[in-house]
């Protein structure tokens, strides 16, 4: 059996569960007003986009030196070139350019050591912390280690954010000898810091009361020596407070022995960048640029997603537009991503959207495909279909041809506004535009037929794509199982997902079998779900075990636990700790007996373990009855 033929037979048996009959002759489209980007509206466009632009080059030095370093290799002839350019370092020049160099370790090494000697520059903990995230990233290791060993002895501070950023990059690239050692080096960095008691004391302080002239005082009796490290410690301590932070941020700023930089001022921006605190930000950005400093481009990249993630997008926005005006200016991944935040929400404001487009264009960039694709995501989204139709030919008449990622926003759009045949028409479309629909592009489709419980035309739409060579993969699965489940056909739910990963090997997300196993045990089915638990196993998922325990322990028999006993571990038998679980549950549960039962039922090794003789033993103590509710000897360890 093919596979196309093993789907197509999966889709039919899972079919059989639901109750509406699907008719394989009658036309699953009726007339509709046809609609395509290529058939273009002449009416006037409410915003007119140009199709073309000249790309201007930044005449600004930041610009300029990051264009330089990044069409050249390194060497020590670049080293000379830039020696006599002899650009200006700032801080926000030289977080600008890493942040650029984010995938060239070697380049941004060079250039990170060729700025350490330049006159005016200053390093920080923050530039460090980029140039950490950017070696391990690209698992440079052996600078890695270098640099964290320099930054030390440097006396600069690692903070938290920057180590479990690290810590869970190496873990996720298995570097198990690596993440170790990085989680050493923190805690004795912490043990070793003279300077954490103080921050903590200056702390204390702070959140004891409101701020007033005793608060002042008691901090000036600590006889605090500041510096930049100091500040960015007490303020990064008093995040979760901004305006107590704010007060400390403005009391080290009238000590005589302290002038605030670049540095201390986008250490308090980040701090203040959340809804409770938004005018005290916009008032720090403001005496910021007055004292002569930027918002840098690392700084600007967090505080912007931490608006955008607060659903604050009108504040993401501004945010954008002053750092588009400025000379460290966002990149074109930061602008679509800003674009896809507004896009993402039910009822996308355009009116910011446009914002965005027009203050990218009008800083001299033309508009690309990327940025097209987001005015066109938000307008299908907000069902604005005339003026998406319009951008796409803006879009076609600067070079730019629709394919599946822009076709794919307006079958979201149609199925959003419920004009589902049109977004199945619109696939027939694409095709006779030479544009063939992806997997994304049916999973779109599809899943927009299940939000609305047409599950019945959802399946038709797959059949098709079955037939059109398009294979599924486990996002569509997910879609499908989730409208099974909308429409309560957990049978169906449950065939399908048994007869595509048995006849189409597919590979079901972790989540996807979760969700099942838990719907199938709330219907007490305990057969199908652990059927499921020997597929996880199968696929190399790890065990599944508490809903299982915990429905046993309340429903099931002796046999019950003994079969998912032997299904839970790769190995002849499952741990020790997995036995302890499920005893545990039964006496929880007051099955005394059903415990007993199954003890007798495990592997000599697990009836003389300590910890379950301890189990048992303290269980006889505590109940004389669940004794005598047994016939057998309790004879554990023997």
């Amino acid at each position: 059996m093919t596979r196309r033929t093993a789907i197509l037979t999966s889709l039919r048996l899972a079919n059989s569960f639901l109750s509406a009959q699907i008719s394989s002759t009658r036309s699953l489209y009726p007339q509709v007003t046809r609609f395509s980007p290529t058939s273009v509206s002449h009416r006037s466009h409410f915003l007119d986009f140009k199709s073309t632009h000249p790309l201007l080059f930044f005449s600004s030095k930041p610009h300029s030196l990051l264009q330089f370093v990044l069409a050249n290799d390194w060497s020590q002839d670049l080293e000379n070139e830039l020696e006599t350019l002899n650009p200006t370092l700032t801080h926000e020049t030289v977080v600008y350019v890493l942040k650029r160099l984010d995938k060239e370790p070697q380049k941004a090494s060079g250039f990170f050591n060729w700025a350490c000697g330049k006159n005016g520059f200053t390093q920080s903990s923050s530039i460090y912390s980029i140039l950490l995230r950017i070696f391990v990233q690209n698992e440079s290791m052996k600078q890695f280690w270098i640099t964290l060993r320099v930054m030390k002895e440097r006396g600069f501070y690692l903070d938290e954010e920057t180590y479990l950023t690290m810590l869970g990059i190496l873990r996720r690239a298995k570097k198990a000898a690596d993440a170790t050692a990085l989680t050493h080096f923190y805690n004795r960095m912490l043990q070793e810091n003279a300077m954490d008691s103080v921050v903590q004391k200056v702390v204390n302080i702070v959140l004891g009361s409101e701020w007033s002239s005793d608060v002042a005082e008691n901090l000036e009796g600590l006889g605090i020596v500041l510096s930049d490290n100091f500040v960015i410690r007490a303020l990064k301590e008093l995040r979760n407070f901004p305006l107590k932070a704010l007060s400390f941020f403005h009391w080290v700023g009238c000590r005589l022995d302290f002038d605030h930089n670049t540095v201390t001022y986008n250490a308090i921006a980040r701090v203040l960048g959340r809804d409770d605190s938004i005018e005290a930000f916009w008032g720090v950005v403001d005496e910021m640029k007055n004292a002569g400093h930027e918002i840098d481009i690392d700084t600007y990249i967090k505080i912007s997603r931490q608006f955008q993630r607060s659903k604050m997008m009108g504040e993401a926005v501004k945010l954008y537009e002053l750092m588009m005006d400025g000379p460290y200016r966002p990149s074109l991944q930061d602008c679509s991503v800003l674009l896809r935040s507004i896009s993402a929400s039910d009822n996308p404001d355009l009116s910011l959207v446009f914002r965005v487009a027009k203050k990218y264009e009008a800083t001299g960039y033309s508009l690309s495909k990327a940025i097209y694709d987001g005015i066109h995501r938000s307008l299908t989204s907000a069902g604005k279909f005339d003026e998406a139709e319009n951008i796409v030919k803006s879009m076609r008449n600067a070079g730019y041809e629709p394919d599946n990622v822009t076709y794919s926003q307006l079958v979201f759009g149609l199925c959003k506004a419920r004009r589902l045949e049109e977004a199945c028409k619109l696939l027939d479309e694409m095709e006779a535009e030479g544009c063939i629909p992806d997997i994304k592009t049916w999973t779109i489709l599809i899943q927009g037929h299940c939000t609305t419980n047409e599950v019945d035309k959802a399946l038709v739409c797959f059949a098709k794509m079955i037939e059109r060579n398009c294979d599924p993969d486990a996002d569509l699965l997910d879609v499908l199982i989730d409208g099974f489940l909308g429409q309560r056909k957990l049978d169906g739910a449950y065939q399908l997902l048994i007869e595509l990963v048995n006849k189409a090997h597919l590979r079901p997300w972790q989540a996807t079998y979760k969700q099942l196993i838990e719907k199938l045990l709330e219907v007490r089915k305990l057969e199908e779900a652990i059927t499921l638990l020997r597929l996880m196993k199968k696929q190399n998922y790890p065990p599944f075990s508490e809903p299982f325990v915990l429905y046993i322990s309340k429903f099931g028999t002796v046999e019950d636990a003994a079969d998912f006993l032997k299904v839970l571990s790769s190995k002849e038998y499952p741990s020790v700790s997995a036995y302890l679980h499920v005893f545990n549950s039964f006496f929880n549960e007051g099955r005394c007996s059903e415990a007993k039962d199954l003890l007798f039922k495990c592997p000599h090794h697990i009836r003389k373990h300590s910890e379950v003789c301890k189990l048992f033993g303290s269980a006889e103590s505590k109940s004389t009855d669940a004794t005598k509710s047994s016939s057998k000897p309790l004879e554990v360890g023997t």
